[in-house]
């Protein structure tokens, strides 16, 4: 039997940024696995842009899966996938479905409310930040749940919430970060990829600590990092892969992976702030869990103008 033809999509520069590295791990797993996967970068950030090059992935080499890597996957794959009812769509991250597209998500924003809390039980100046970069579906959701974690901790924190409009722009994140530390953010939650150095480069400058996602940013740079909100998202891609060759991949359903997996999904904390942290952040989990909180995923309040922040700071 033929083997099946599988394509993986990353949206950004090739090589850059966590988010497609646990992507791209995804991707060699299911190699591994015996899989036969090719992986293809998509570095336009347009909606059009990249349905185009979708089209043309599925023109040329007639895959019959194509997984799109992360929430920027939802509106290209919207545009183009009844044009090509031959082959069948997973989306990580995301949340189209349709009748040849599922969608499969570890849940970034049960990690981000904990980051959410930690960041409100330990701020020293009371200014909290959020930095990201695109208005994607988890971003947003992500945002949400982690100004939920900051309210639920129980103390008064201002927030400070911004999307600096691309997620592998290093300079462009370096000046957004810079901004929330003059603001007099202690602690900022980047939900960045490409640009994160940006952000740790301010960092490095400045009293701000960083809290990761993704990846165990932690272990990656201790001197700059105090958590990071673990969502292996890598593995969606992996699953969708094995899942679909198994047929065991629905059209139009989703499937979603939470804290009851703490190898995809779970807040790590830098050893001292374990110690400090460790026992009331379990108890949130715990209560996630058994479903005794229920999680926001929807953001209402005020976005800092951090345009005109640095403006007036020049």
């Amino acid at each position: 039997m033929k083997a099946a033809q599988i394509a993986v999509v990353l949206f950004g520069p090739e090589g850059k940024g966590s988010f497609n590295e646990s992507g791209l791990a995804g991707a060699e797993r299911a190699r591994a696995l015996g899989h036969e996967v090719a992986v293809h970068w998509v570095e336009p950030v347009s909606t059009d842009e990249r349905a185009r090059a979708l089209r043309a992935i599925c023109a040329t080499s007639s895959p019959d899966l194509l997984v799109a890597h992360g929430g920027q996957g939802d509106l290209p794959v919207a545009a183009v996938h009844g044009e090509f009812p031959g082959t069948q769509f997973a989306i990580t991250q995301g949340g189209f479905t349709g009748f040849n597209t599922a969608s499969v998500e570890v849940l970034q924003e049960q990690s981000a409310f904990l980051a959410g809390v930690l960041a409100g039980l330990a701020t020293t100046s009371g200014v909290v930040g959020h930095l990201s970069g695109e208005k994607v579906r988890p971003g947003l959701k992500g945002r949400a749940a982690f100004a939920h974690g900051l309210r639920a901790s129980g103390r008064p924190c201002r927030f400070l919430t911004l999307f600096c409009g691309g997620q592998h722009d290093p300079e462009l994140a370096y000046r957004a970060a810079s901004a929330l530390q003059r603001a007099g953010a202690d602690l900022v939650f980047a939900m960045i990829d490409g640009g994160r150095a940006g952000v740790s480069q301010a960092c490095r400058e400045g009293p701000m600590k960083q809290i990761g996602n993704v990846l165990d940013w932690v272990a990656r740079d201790p001197e700059v990092f105090v958590a990071s909100a673990v969502a292996d998202s890598g593995r969606c891609v992996t699953s969708a892969i094995d899942d679909f060759v198994h047929g065991r991949l629905t059209p139009g359903s989703h499937r979603a992976v939470g804290l009851e997996s703490p190898d995809a999904v779970r807040l790590v904390m830098a050893p001292s702030w374990e110690t400090r942290f460790g026992s009331e952040i379990e108890s949130f989990r715990n209560r996630l869990l058994k479903g005794d909180l229920s999680l926001q995923t929807e953001y209402d309040g005020e976005e800092f103008d951090w345009q005109d922040a640095q403006i007036g700071a020049s």
